[in-house]
């Protein structure tokens, strides 16, 4: 089948009325984000908080968390917190899930995961709340930062902040549920690609400057170009699981062998999510301790500046977890097996039901290794390259691996809806190819 040209392919999306509002109405929502990261709280200096970014801030753990938000924290929007909050306290409660029984059989259970969907909000504003206040108490420590510190500045700075959080959580909902995408991973990402081409204009200036040489910026890019590469091969690459489905025949009312079909169980079936966790985990508990103002906390959190050591290490192991953590969630073997045994099908030379499970689970858990550690060694080996050769370019393997990882997600997303339309795909041929297979779709 021949590749759909852009206009046949847009006007396919036209003619798919619920894909279309589902477009619209994303697009709706993230103008509205961006719109709010513009809008300052009342009080600051906007100038005076840029100047401590750029000649401090920007590639600590305050920068990561300000690439995030798209900037709103350094222009002390009414946005600043962004989406961190929330998935923080999604992080505490998953966590939970994981270690509590009461909890763990609320997420099976359809009221229970409306009760814990609340927990979750009510969680988010107190770590909205905590974080805009220590951001109010950051700002105070800034000379010149804020034209009347005090009581009232905090409380009304925290008043904006916790505001603008809840919103924010509010539109990642909306999108989720009415839109197309996960809400929370479409914020992120068009937060880090607002900031692309600002960033790589800098780039080139230090280039011009004689700050960065040519050959530095020349190994940055051969890196990053292999990031992406290496990102849509490791998003696609999945371990076929030979099955078997016996089918009646409608003459004699014999059984025949169905013809091969195969489970593909993707190497890295968390996607995107593992990175956030992490980052989440590493940043805002670094940004609460410079917010504070405690000299011990700021130490503490000097330590874990990105490109030390210690970060690193932390990154690595967060990020193994949660790759693990997050494919046992939405992966459920249990699930798959009885599914697979109620149509009659089996996995040669495993037993239907419980060994297949196991099985199963065996397979998930060989195949996430691997996923786990090149998912580690993409997100941070830029920053180790980055930090060697010393530019100030800081869309490494983190901000590459989620741009690049929501985008494959939300294109395979409008391949579905199209898909089922009967239109030919966005994509080649209208299929997400695997890694020795092609499904439709993109499973």
């Amino acid at each position: 089948m021949a590749q759909p040209n852009p206009a046949q392919a847009i006007a396919n999306i036209r003619n798919t009325p619920e894909l279309w509002e589902k477009i619209v109405f994303t697009f709706v929502c993230l103008a509205i984000y961006r719109l709010g990261t513009h809008v300052t709280v009342p009080g600051v200096d906007v100038i005076a908080l840029t100047d401590f970014f750029a000649n401090q801030g920007s590639g600590g753990l305050l920068g990561l968390y300000d690439l995030f938000v798209g900037g709103g924290l350094s222009r002390a929007t009414v946005f600043a917190l962004g989406i961190m909050p929330y998935i923080s306290a999604s992080i505490f409660v998953q966590i939970a899930g994981a270690v509590v029984p009461t909890i763990e059989k609320m997420q099976k259970d359809e009221e229970g995961r409306k009760k814990l969907t609340q927990w979750t909000r009510y969680a988010t504003v107190v770590l909205a709340v905590v974080q805009a206040w220590g951001f109010a108490l950051f700002t105070e420590s800034l000379q010149q930062a804020v034209a009347n510190p005090g009581f009232g500045f905090k409380l009304q700075t925290a008043l904006f902040l916790t505001t603008g959080a809840v919103f924010v959580m509010w539109l990642g909902e909306q999108i989720t549920e009415r839109g197309l995408g996960n809400g929370a991973s479409l914020l992120i990402f068009f937060s880090i690609v607002e900031r692309f081409w600002p960033g790589i204009i800098q780039t080139f200036r230090f280039v011009g400057t004689g700050a960065v040489g040519p050959f530095s910026l020349a190994i940055l890019g051969i890196v990053m170009a292999a990031v992406v590469a290496g990102i849509v091969a490791m998003t696609l690459a999945a371990r076929r699981v030979l099955i078997q489905i016996p089918q009646r025949t409608m003459a004699r009312g014999r059984m025949r062998e169905a013809a091969r079909n195969f489970i593909p169980l993707r190497v890295n079936s968390a996607g995107v999510m593992p990175i956030i966790f992490a980052q989440s985990v590493i940043v805002v508990p670094g940004a609460i301790a410079q917010f504070s103002g405690n000299p011990g906390a700021q130490r503490l959190s000097e330590m874990f500046q990105p490109g030390t050591w210690l970060y690193i290490a932390a990154s690595a192991v967060l990020i193994v977890f949660f790759t693990y953590f997050y494919t046992s969630i939405i992966f459920n073997p249990i699930e798959l097996a009885e599914n697979l045994k109620k149509q009659g099908g089996f996995i040669p030379g495993v037993k239907p039901g419980a060994k297949t499970a196991e099985y199963i689970d065996q397979v998930v858990t060989r195949i996430t290794l691997p996923g786990a550690v090149f998912l580690t060694v993409i997100a941070l080996m830029p920053i180790i390259i980055a930090t060697w050769i010393n530019v100030a370019f800081q869309f490494g393997g983190t901000s590459l691996l989620i741009v690049v990882g929501v985008a494959l997600d939300t294109m395979s997303q409008m391949q579905q809806h199209l898909l089922l339309r009967k239109y030919d795909g966005f994509m080649k041929k209208g299929r997400v190819r695997f890694r020795g297979r092609q499904t439709s779709g993109g499973f």
